[in-house]
């Protein structure tokens, strides 16, 4: 079912005073303009506008896709709650205006969003506009739909959640490439090199999608040919890639004490540090306004954490199993110390090859990655030109990451990645991923 959204702002010169509203209906994989309306409705005050716009919104969302589901993005907080059912509309000058809106489209197909007032600037402008209209005694009229297209879509902004972006940077990539371009060595690393009985990825490991970020410095839309010449190639895909936003979960009582803690352990749930966390990045991703579905890990710290927000978005939880942690086998619950006090043969073998598995049956690396790529590969098929959070653990996480960047096992060992962080991958259907965001934990110092 396609899906549409809806962004509506109205206002006041006074309120009361002369008013008006704006609406957009935008397609949210590509941001593209699908229609704009804005009204002159004379002195009303700002409630009475907004909710006019809603309602203008809808019905031109109504309009263009009668089967669709529409989401609504607002920033006023009364409108959202009060079409959201969670609070009682109690002016009088509201209730028919809400009936209007609950029957301007299919009410079982919409749901709200609140947005802050920076992220609605279009609807904005458009309310704008029309105030102005009035004022010289005239009614709104569309401006140039290429002109009003391109005032709709905002620069890129990167990560988490803007699919425009890594499109955006990948044409201006190929604007500025030249015939004669050619490739160029990768930066030395500024680390010492990975000791040399460390295994190199397996081949396994090298899914498409992997193969391809980890080819040499390559100009976008050729290929490597015999020295001194470029060979043409098909231009990468540049239409809207499935962008996952990678949630850890928050910290549970073992986090603090940096204990192995994966999917064959006592599934612990968030304490009270965690659900603070998660309320936290909650927030963060509501006021960003662009996840469109929630994914998470069976294990509970995740199903907490990714219900968090899913309660401040407005959306359901889809478990997904090949997102759950490693099994640590008997390591589950011990420290890094402990484990190897206890098993020191096997702790080194683990560190040495991606291949080893923790003592007692756990998996080794090499079987999270393919489980997780699996997982990958089906929610990137599932959601292309969708933005998807995704709440696993650290070692699937850092996986996808590693994934994208075609980087070794060893590469595991060498990030960081905080409970609660967010980092986030854009995947194009040409098999190219990005990686566009690690380990940001910005919301958890506000």
């Amino acid at each position: 079912m396609r899906e549409l959204v809806v962004e509506a702002d109205g206002g006041s010169r006074g309120n009361p005073g002369p008013a008006g509203y704006g609406a957009v209906v935008l397609d949210p994989a590509t941001g593209e303009t699908l229609a704009e309306a804005a009204e002159y409705i004379g002195v009303a005050t700002n409630n009475v506008a907004e909710y006019k716009g809603l309602i203008a919104g809808l019905r031109a969302a109504l309009d263009l896709a009668p089967d669709a589901t529409v989401r609504v993005r607002m920033d006023s907080k009364l409108v959202v709650e009060q079409m959201s059912g969670r609070w009682k509309i109690k002016h009088p000058d509201m209730k028919p205006l809400a009936a209007e809106a609950a029957r301007a489209f299919p009410s079982d197909r919409v749901r709200y969003e609140w947005i802050p007032r920076e992220r609605n600037k279009h609807a904005d402008r458009l309310a704008n506009e029309a105030m102005d209209a009035g004022k010289r005694g005239e009614q709104w009229a569309p401006r140039d739909t290429a002109a009003a297209r391109n005032a709709a879509a905002p620069p890129p902004s990167g990560p988490p959640g803007d699919a425009r972006a890594g499109a955006a940077r990948a044409r201006e990539a190929l604007a500025a490439a030249s015939p004669t371009s050619s490739t160029a060595p990768a930066p030395a690393s500024a680390e010492a090199p990975a000791p040399a009985d460390r295994a190199p990825a397996a081949p396994a490991d090298r899914t498409p999608a992997a193969a391809t970020a980890a080819s040499p410095a390559v100009v976008p839309g050729r290929v490597a040919a015999a020295p001194g010449r470029v060979a043409a190639a098909p231009p990468p895909d540049l239409s809207a890639p499935a962008t996952f936003v990678l949630l850890r979960h928050g910290e549970t009582a073992l986090t603090p004490e940096k204990r192995f803690s994966g999917s064959g352990g006592s599934d612990p749930e968030l304490s009270e540090a965690g659900r603070r966390q998660a309320a936290a990045v909650a927030d963060a991703l509501a006021a960003r306004g662009t996840i469109q579905h929630i994914v998470s890990s069976p294990l509970v710290r995740c199903r907490q954490t990714a219900e968090a927000v899913a309660a401040r978005l407005g959306l359901d939880v889809v478990v997904e199993p090949g997102l759950r942690e490693t099994d640590f086998g008997a390591w589950e619950g011990l420290t890094f110390a402990e484990v190897r006090e206890r098993y020191p043969d096997d702790m080194d073998a683990w560190l040495a090859s991606a291949k080893a598995a923790p003592t007692g049956g756990g998996e080794s690396f090499t079987a999270v990655a393919r489980r997780v790529a699996a997982a990958r590969d089906r929610l990137a098929d599932a959601h292309a030109g969708r933005t998807v959070l995704l709440v696993s653990h650290v070692t699937p996480i850092k996986t996808l990451v590693r994934l994208a960047l075609g980087a070794p096992p060893e590469s595991l060992f060498k990030m960081e990645l905080s409970a609660a962080s967010l980092s986030a991958v854009a995947y194009y259907a040409d098999g190219n991923a990005s990686v566009r965001l690690l380990n940001d934990t910005s919301h958890l110092r506000r």
